[in-house]
């Protein structure tokens, strides 16, 4: 970690960030560009589908302490700040934990997962660089033909800047409260065909808990060349966290206790990890209606950090590599029809090993629970089309298969200990169909509608697959899979611009950790509701910005309590899934009050929510509002300002109800930030 102000301030000194001018409102526009759904770029009009757009200029003026905040601002999403880095996520779905975090949600940059589909990390987001990020794009609902495993409720895809063959350098710094960020940026040519951009981004956060810090590094670098009818992008990424984590507070609205909420039960917890990423691709132009596009990747990373959030607190390690390529052939057919056809490979080599120092105690044996390496290798062919069915109607359809296959070795005794089931060594596969069908209708310039069916599947976590307990036999958990349907309308009239969506999904073979920590492996859910996104210029230099969703998350399926000693909570068909509140709200009004300076004021709302499957405990939601603010006071230098929190709101970030105990991830009270960026 960064010990001091000063030592961040040198380091920053000898770096650059790129300096935007001041955010002003993103109405929708129908010929946006984006590029995740093809993994090329496509005007959002031609989408039968969803996507949002979280720009530059918001990037920077969210000037995010956690991907929670950025992240929030999108319609049908919902992440929970926990401690440090630490988050969990929701896209059309309850706030998620264990295999069904790790797996439900796919985390690209620039296209590519920035992790192996059978090794996820429910704080997965971390590793992503948001603050040099040219733009976030989130997918809500399964992904394209493209995307595979971990593609179940959503996508959210870390679009890397190019590099600029024109110079320029800046660097920005921001101090405020516990913490201090720095991020700093450098582009320009090499060549006439070649040009590079490297930025890096450090953050000290001292924490407003006891005994808790942040520290985290990252960099990027790219290298695009363009020849003729070839482009080549390398991108090399990474990042560096030491974390020492702050854990939940116990007891019934524990975060109302200015006191409690400060302290930290846990300081011993940490969480240390690492890792880096190497991609290249090359798109070249065969004829005029031929690109073929191949990406090889490369992957590593590490992590080990004390499971602060079970009685046990044992000690996780993980890691694994992995090397794959993406590859693609776009051909464009006559009549405007369009096809993509593409195989994605990718090897994996990890490991996990779990230990408790702590005395045995229960069903919690002091030493080693688990200890195991495993190989993953993904074989996935797709095709994706889009079809001009009419002048103002367009059809896509797609299906991808996806072959998985796990080959496990246990590294201990294979039996069971405690609650602890350690399989022997075995193999198994996985293969899943996933097909997509959907239209999109040009009502008017201004207007369109569209729909779409989609089915979505992963294949086991090998979490899932092989860190069994007493409860569970070997081999009798499938992939998962959810099968959803979804309607739509994007429209701008003049100043105002809104969509509007509304879905349904059912998923099977859900799995997820009781309130007990005990798996369940065969969990049925539904989910259903309406999105709202909307924005408007109004007059004297003032505009507003909505986000809504109104939806419910629900159990399909009965389990009743069989065993007292074990089981503490029945789970009724008809029930809402724990950490699903009904309603999600995030409004900005923003004023651009001369043409270099804005400010905006961000009002959130989170709905009450059960805090348990029994839908016993519940917590209240909660309503808070941010200012921010950006100015240019001279050609290429700015200041910034942002107050969080600003009606010092006792909230809590996550509530939970688990091991007979109401839990919660206390909110942050208020706190204010000024920083300055400059650009030469």
């Amino acid at each position: 970690m960064w010990k001091s102000k000063a030592h961040l301030v040198s380091a920053c000194g000898t770096l650059a960030l790129l300096a935007t001018a001041p955010a002003v409102a993103q109405p929708l526009e129908l010929d946006t560009v984006v590029v995740t759904g093809t993994r090329t770029a496509q005007p959002i009009k031609d989408l039968a589908g969803n996507t949002a757009v979280v720009e530059d200029d918001a990037i920077k003026l969210i000037s995010q302490d956690n991907p929670a905040e950025l992240l929030n601002r999108v319609p049908g999403v919902y992440v929970h700040s926990n401690d440090g880095q630490e988050h969990l996520t929701a896209i059309r779905s309850p706030v998620l934990t264990g295999g069904a975090g790790q797996g439900s949600f796919l985390y690209l940059e620039d296209g590519i997962p920035l992790r192996a589909a059978g090794w996820g990390n429910v704080n997965g987001l971390f590793d992503a660089h948001f603050e040099e990020a040219d733009r976030v794009e989130v997918v809500r609902g399964p992904g394209s033909a493209l995307y595979g495993s971990n593609a179940i409720h959503g996508l959210i895809n870390v679009v890397t800047p190019d590099p600029s063959f024109v110079a320029e350098r800046s660097i920005s710094f921001e101090t405020g409260g516990h913490r201090d960020k720095a991020s700093a940026d450098v582009t320009g040519p090499l060549s006439d065909t070649t040009a590079y951009r490297a930025a890096v981004s450090i953050l000290e956060d001292s924490s407003f808990r006891e005994h808790a810090g942040v520290g985290q590094q990252k960099a990027t670098l790219s290298v695009l060349h363009e020849m003729g009818g070839d482009t080549l992008k390398f991108l090399l990424s990474g990042q560096n966290l030491n974390q020492e984590t702050a854990g939940f507070i116990q007891g019934f609205e524990a975060y109302r206790d200015s006191d409690l909420a400060r302290s930290n039960p846990n300081p011993e917890a940490f969480r240390d990890a690492w890792s880096l990423r190497a991609s290249a691709r090359w798109d070249t132009k065969l004829n005029e209606g031929m690109t073929l596009s191949i990406t090889p990747f490369a992957r590593v990373n590490d992590m080990e950090f004390l499971r602060h959030f079970v009685p046990d607190q044992s000690l996780e390690e993980t890691g694994h590599w992995s090397t794959g390529a993406l590859t693609a052939l776009y051909i464009d057919l006559e009549g405007g029809h369009s096809l993509v056809a593409g195989l994605d490979l990718e090897y994996t080599d990890g490991y996990l090993k779990e230990t408790q120092s702590r005395a045995t105690f229960g069903t919690f044996p002091q030493g080693v629970h688990y200890d195991f390496e495993a190989t993953q290798t993904v074989v996935a062919p797709y095709l994706h089309a889009e079809w001009q069915v009419a002048p103002a109607t367009r059809v896509t359809t797609g299906v991808r298969f996806d072959w998985t296959r796990y080959d496990y070795e246990n590294k201990t005794v294979s039996n069971t200990v405690g609650r602890f089931f350690r399989p022997a060594d075995r193999s198994d596969s996985f293969f899943n169909v996933t097909p997509k069908l959907g239209i999109v209708h040009q009502v008017s310039d201004e207007a369109e509608v569209y729909a779409n069916i989609a089915r979505a599947a992963r294949a086991p976590q090998v979490t899932d697959l092989y860190r069994l307990q007493n409860n569970q036999t070997v081999g009798q958990i499938d992939s998962e899979t959810l099968d959803s349907y979804e309607i739509g309308t994007r429209a701008r009239f003049g100043p105002v611009s809104a969509s509007l969506a509304a879905f349904y999904a059912e998923k099977d073979n859900f799995f997820f950790r009781d309130a007990d920590g005990f798996n369940v492996t065969d969990g049925k859910t539904s989910h259903r509701g309406i999105e709202f996104d909307g924005s408007a210029d109004l007059p004297f230099g003032f505009d507003i910005a909505a986000s809504g969703t109104y939806a419910v998350h629900q159990y399909e399926f009965d389990r009743p309590i069989t065993s007292p000693a074990q089981q503490t909570e029945a789970i009724r068909s008809g029930t809402d899934v724990d950490s699903a509140p009904r309603w999600l709200a995030n409004a900005r009004l923003g004023w651009t009050f001369t043409e270099t300076a804005r400010a905006e004021l961000e009002y959130v709302f989170v709905d009450e929510y059960f805090a348990d499957a029994a839908n016993v405990n519940e917590y209240d939601g909660h309503q808070v509002f941010n200012l921010r603010a950006r100015m240019e006071v001279v050609p290429g230098v700015e200041i910034t300002g942002r107050i969080m929190n600003l009606g010092n709101v006792e909230f809590a970030e996550r509530a939970d109800f688990a091991f007979r105990s109401f839990r919660y991830f206390p909110g942050e009270p208020r706190t204010a930030y000024i920083g300055t960026s400059v650009t030469f």
